[in-house]
């Protein structure tokens, strides 16, 4: 399996700011291969195992959340029917409406994520002022933390809450929980690197048999008291609101929980497409939750006592065990779609020059977005263990849930409307209606959920701070070292004439040079001239661009330019690769060599020239010194081009030069 890039260029050019990779920006040749494409049973399925885990599972806990969040909620008829109408249509007019019809029609080259979004932002504002643009890109940042704060919690909430279904039918199994949800959640993230697709597939299967056991024990008590089914009326929600205000305010802090998936769902768009998620929705998902919540609802009014955990208490004791078994396989598989949607979420960021270049795995042949990035995963890993532990229970979880969620949420509602107005030519009285109609739902959700914060939601907080910073400063030292940088560079094309004029010596063989454009000289080569004086027979620049496409032929492959002079010996070869093709520089050589400007290359005497600058911390205004050393830091441990190169390490050559920051 080979390694997918970071493609884009960070603000000013280049690969990033501390080495020359020789890749640029992404060639989009093709449109995403998923778009348009009518949904087959195998996406379908996929889907269903990927992007509707999370929310799927959120009858775990949300409704037990929201009766045991606030005491003063009645088991009566008003009460539960109010409780159940805000569910059913905070999942309608949020997922329903916004996401699956709305959002995921915003797609960047099939990608979706809340840093897609603001990529399409940006790029819709380009005539209406840098601030703009800038603010919004600040935005999606901000938005991205918020979803990483979410990635954490997700997982840990998801699995402790089915484990704990042990506890209902076997109380002196309580001490097993941690443990077992620890082994759970080590086997999930080290099953990542098999790739979405493939958990996807095995997923699938499982999660419809989830869902229909979610709609069948749900409908067997809607059908013993069918007055449940009032509930959907949102006259209740109304009037619960109208006679019950504080109250229902803080039940609104549990009830985000039916719908914490639904960023999720946009952020896993790439790996599947748009079709087949908003198929599985409206077919399978949304018809399971609806009767599953009705049915916990109708229970409640039955038996006031299984407020304690309706779920659980849905089924009959003999099936109570089975779907403990269930319902942890299915938590596993709600973790995975969050997990997917980081991988996703991280390789916008990469592409927006909001991080340092990650490992980034290809994990299907097939689909652009099906990605695996280890060192997002084992950092996820790490601080999902932590949580779990810390908090030790889905109720103390669920106190620190729905900050980052909601904050999510308005985010993207705000992103979207400038994509609407400038992007979809919305009209502004729909702009202004789409805005109040979701913006005004969602501000009272981040409203309710501030309550949280001192039980537990400034952890969610304190991780989007963190990972905030980290994007922020990684943007703002890339935009203080690349401009110095490419001043360090040159002009290309000034340095042959300068090679011409001094009349350097040629030495036998052929010195390749990574660069991400053909614009300005690699470092490496102005280095190996200034301290060996002497060039090479043969200099051959290559950039690498990758393309949304899985193959790419080798004779559509490459460009050759001799840079004006087709006598010098100095080439510049642009390779397109597929995101399926390994980026395999020494193949691109070796097929190169047949064309008439590559002539006399001796594949044998081929030298490989890496740029890498090293950062040194100064007091120079832009950036506070510990940012500074902070963006030091980071790029000191971004993934190293040689590798994914396939560079020969044993003719490989690292030149370093110094640049301030």
């Amino acid at each position: 399996m080979t390694e997918q890039a970071n493609n884009e260029q960070p603000p000013g050019g280049g690969n990033g700011p501390t080495e020359d990779g020789g890749t640029a920006s992404q060639t989009p040749l093709t449109g995403h291969p998923t778009a348009g494409r009518t949904a087959g049973l195998t996406l379908l399925l996929g889907a269903l195992g990927v992007v509707y885990g999370d929310i799927g599972t959120s009858p775990l806990y949300a409704l037990k959340t929201v009766f045991t969040l606030d005491r003063n909620l009645n088991p009566n008829t008003h009460d539960v029917f109010g409780v159940i109408s805000l569910i059913f249509w905070t999942i309608t007019l949020i997922v329903s409406i916004k996401y699956v019809i709305f959002i995921l029609r915003a797609d960047n080259d099939g990608e979706g994520g809340v840093m897609a979004l603001a990529a399409l932002a940006q790029r819709a504002l380009r005539n209406a002022g840098g601030r703009r643009a800038t603010a919004v890109l600040g935005l999606g940042a901000l938005g991205a933390a918020l979803f990483y704060g979410d990635s954490v919690i997700t997982p840990a909430i998801s699995v402790l809450s089915a484990i704990e279904g042990l506890e209902v039918s076997s109380p002196e199994l309580a001490v097993v929980v941690l443990p077992i949800a620890g082994v759970i959640l080590t086997l999930l993230f080290a099953f990542q690197r098999w790739g979405t697709g493939r958990v996807g597939t095995i997923f699938g299967p499982i999660m419809v048999l989830w869902f229909a056991c979610l709609g069948v024990a749900g409908a067997a008590e809607v059908l013993r008291h069918p007055s449940i089914l009032a509930g959907l009326s949102p006259t209740y929600a109304v009037l619960f609101i109208v006679h019950h205000p504080l109250i229902a305010f803080i039940a609104m802090g549990a009830v985000v929980l039916a719908i914490t998936g639904a960023e999720a769902l946009y952020a896993d768009m790439g790996h599947f497409g748009r079709a087949p998620i908003r198929r599985a929705w409206f077919a399978i998902v949304f018809p399971a939750l609806t009767l599953n919540y009705l049915g916990q609802g109708a229970l409640i009014l039955r038996a006031p006592d299984s407020r304690a955990n309706p779920f659980f208490l849905l089924v009959p004791h003999w099936a109570q065990l089975p779907m403990v078994i269930l319902a942890t396989v299915a938590t596993v598989i709600a973790s995975q779609a969050v997990i997917s949607g980081a991988f996703s979420v991280s390789r916008e960021a990469m592409r927006l020059g909001f991080l340092p270049h990650l490992r980034i795995r290809q994990t299907s042949h097939r689909e652009y977005g099906q990605i695996y990035s280890p060192g997002v995963n084992w950092s996820l890993f790490a601080a999902v263990l932590l949580v779990v532990f810390a908090f030790g229970s889905s109720t103390k979880l669920a106190a620190a849930y729905g900050v980052a969620v909601t904050g999510t949420f308005l985010i993207t509602t705000t992103l979207v409307l400038v994509v609407a107005r400038a992007r979809w030519r919305w009209s502004t009285r729909r702009v202004v209606l789409f805005g109040v109609v979701f913006g005004s739902i969602e501000l009272i959700f981040f409203t309710a959920n501030l309550a949280k914060v001192s039980h537990g939601g400034w952890l969610t907080l304190l991780i989007a701070i963190v990972l905030f910073t980290i994007l922020v400063t990684w943007r703002r030292g890339a935009a203080l070292v690349t401009p110095r940088r490419t001043e360090r560079e040159g002009p290309l094309a000034d340095f042959i004439d300068a090679l011409h004029a001094a009349d350097i010596p040629r030495v036998p063989g052929t010195a390749v040079f990574p660069h991400p454009n053909k614009d300005t000289t690699p470092l490496a080569l102005r280095a190996n001239v200034a301290h060996n004086h002497v060039r090479h027979e043969r200099i051959v620049l290559i950039t690498g661009r990758t393309a949304n496409v899985p193959h790419i032929p080798w004779d559509q492959r490459l460009t050759i330019d001799d840079l004006g002079d087709p006598n010098d010996g100095i080439i510049h070869i642009t390779a397109v690769f597929g995101f399926q093709d390994p980026t395999d520089f020494p193949e691109v050589l070796r097929h190169a060599a047949s064309h008439p400007l590559a002539s006399g290359i001796n594949l044998d005497q081929v030298s490989y020239f890496v740029s890498r600058i090293t950062l040194r911390c100064t007091p120079h205004p832009g950036m506070a010194i510990w940012r500074k050393r902070l963006f030091i830091g980071l790029a000191h441990n971004a993934a190293s081009h040689v590798e994914f190169l396939h560079l020969p390490e044993e003719r490989t050559i690292v030149l370093s030069a110094e640049v301030p920051v």
